[in-house]
C-alpha cells in the first residue's frame, strides 16, 4: 500500500514503516557519530522503549556502549491492511540494526503494568543477562490498571485550585487561540498520580531487587518536565506536576530498597520535545514551537536523543552530576535559562494567527511531529508501495 499520514486533531492514526526505520538509524547514527564516555550501561533495561525518550535511551546505551538491552512496550502490531503504530516499526528498525551489529537485545510487548510482564522480563534477565546495572523507567499512559486490585486509573490533563484559560496553538486548525481548561477535583488528581506518578516505578524495582537481578551500584532513572511559569498552569501545577512530584517519593522509596546494593535512583528532569504526549498537552505545541525558535536561533536545541546522549555522559555516568535542589538530574537547563524563558515569553505574548510563521518554528514543530510517525523525511520515497507488515525479531 501507499502510505500518508492520517492526522486527526493532535495525533497521527498511521506510521510508515520506511519512515521509522529512517528515523531510528538517524539517531543512531548520532549516538555513534558523537562516541561515548568510558564509563556505561552493560545490561539495560527499558520500560517503555519504542517511542522518545525511552527510545532514545535504549539507542544511546546499545550504540553509544554496546550495552544489552531489553525493552518493554505495548504497541500495535500490523496488519495486511493496517499498518502498525510507531513505537512497532522503531522497534524492529532497532532490533535490525542491534542484529547487524551484534548487540543483544530483546523485546516484550505488553502492559509494562502487570505482574505478568515483569515476571517475563525478570525470567528473560535470568535466562540471558545475568544483572541489570542500569533501569530506564520511561512510560506515557493515560490509563493504569493496578496489578492487585484490578482498578483502572485513569489521568487528567487538568489544572489544581481553579479553572485555567490561555492561549493556544490549535493544531487542527493552525491558528491561535484560547483554550479553557477546568480544574481537577480530588478523584482526578489521585487518579493521575496513580498512573503517572511512581507507583509502578517502585513495583518494577521491587520485583527485579526481590528476584536479585540487580547489579551492584545499579542505577535507575525516571524522566520528568519540570518547565517554568508558562507551562505551570497546565503542567508544572496541575494534575501531571502532581504525578511527577510522586516519582520524587518513590526515588527516595527505591533507594532506601536498593541501599544493599548502593543504588542510585534518580527523577531527570529534561526539556520539551515534541512527542505523542506533549502534543496531547494544551498550550505545549505553541510553547514548544516558540522554545524552537529561539533555541534553534541559540544553536543549543536538544532533541531527544541529544539530550539523553548528553545525559548519559554529564550525569548518570559523571563524577560531577549537575543536581537540582530535589536531587534530580538536571538536563533541561539549557532551556530554563531566564534569557530563554524571557525571550519565549515575548513570543507567547505577541503571537497571533498571521504571525505563526514568523514569530514561532510552527513548522519545526510539525516536522518533528509528522518524524514521530515516520513522515516527512527525506530520504523516503512516500508514494512507495510497500507492505505495513513487519516483523519485530526477538519479540516475546
Amino acid at each position: 500500500m501507499v502510505i500518508k499520514p492520517k492526522i486527526r486533531g493532535f495525533i497521527c492514526t498511521n506510521a510508515h514503516p520506511v519512515g521509522c526505520e529512517a528515523h531510528v538509524n538517524e539517531q543512531i547514527s548520532y549516538v555513534k557519530g558523537v562516541g561515548s564516555t568510558e564509563k556505561g550501561p552493560k545490561n539495560v533495561l527499558v520500560i517503555g522503549a519504542s517511542t522518545g525518550y525511552g527510545l532514545a535511551s535504549r539507542i544511546t546505551a546499545a550504540f553509544g556502549h554496546n550495552a544489552s538491552t531489553l525493552g518493554i512496550f505495548f504497541e500495535k502490531p500490523p496488519t495486511e491492511k493496517k499498518t502498525a503504530s510507531a513505537g512497532w516499526y522503531n522497534t524492529a528498525a532497532f532490533q535490525k540494526a542491534a542484529d547487524a551489529a551484534g548487540i543483544y537485545s530483546k523485546n516484550i510487548n505488553g502492559d509494562a503494568f502487570s505482574h505478568g510482564i515483569k515476571a517475563q522480563a525478570i525470567d528473560t534477565i535470568k535466562a540471558d543477562m545475568g544483572k541489570i546495572d542500569l533501569v530506564i523507567y520511561s512510560l506515557a499512559s493515560p490509563r493504569r490498571t493496578d496489578p492487585d486490585t484490578g482498578e483502572v486509573y485513569s489521568s487528567t490533563l487538568k489544572p489544581i485550585g481553579k479553572s485555567v484559560t490561555t492561549k493556544n496553538l490549535n493544531t487542527s486548525k493552525r491558528i491561535i487561540d484560547s483554550v479553557s481548561v477546568e480544574a481537577a477535583n480530588d478523584d482526578e488528581i489521585q487518579g493521575t498520580i496513580d498512573v503517572m506518578g511512581g507507583a509502578d516505578w517502585e513495583l518494577w524495582l521491587n520485583a527485579l531487587k526481590e528476584a536479585d537481578v540487580l547489579a551492584q551500584d545499579v542505577k535507575t532513572v525516571a524522566y520528568t518536565y519540570i518547565g517554568k511559569e508558562l507551562t505551570w498552569p497546565i503542567y508544572g501545577h496541575a494534575t501531571i506536576g502532581k504525578a511527577k512530584e510522586d516519582l520524587d517519593r518513590a526515588a527516595t522509596a527505591i533507594n532506601a530498597a536498593t541501599e544493599s546494593l548502593n543504588g542510585q535512583a534518580r527523577v531527570t528532569s529534561l526539556n520539551a520535545v515534541v512527542t505523542q504526549a506533549s502534543s496531547a498537552i494544551p498550550i505545549m505545541p505553541l510553547y514548544i514551537s516558540a522554545m524552537f525558535k529561539v533555541m534553534k536561533a541559540d544553536g543549543t536545541y536538544e532533541g531527544c536523543i541529544e539530550q539523553i546522549s548528553n545525559l548519559f555522559k554529564e550525569n548518570i555516568y559523571s563524577d560531577s552530576p549537575r543536581l537540582d535542589e530535589q536531587g534530580r538530574f538536571r538536563q533541561n537547563y539549557k532551556e530554563l535559562e531566564d534569557s530563554v524563558q524571557q525571550r519565549v515569553t515575548d513570543i507567547w505574548n505577541t503571537v497571533d494567527t498571521d504571525t505563526i510563521d514568523e514569530l514561532t518554528d510552527y513548522v519545526g514543530y510539525h516536522n518533528e511531529f509528522l518524524k514521530l510517525f515516520g513522515f516527512g523525511i527525506e530520504s523516503v520515497d512516500y508514494d512507495a508501495d510497500i507492505s505495513p507488515e513487519v516483523e519485530i525479531n526477538n519479540l516475546s
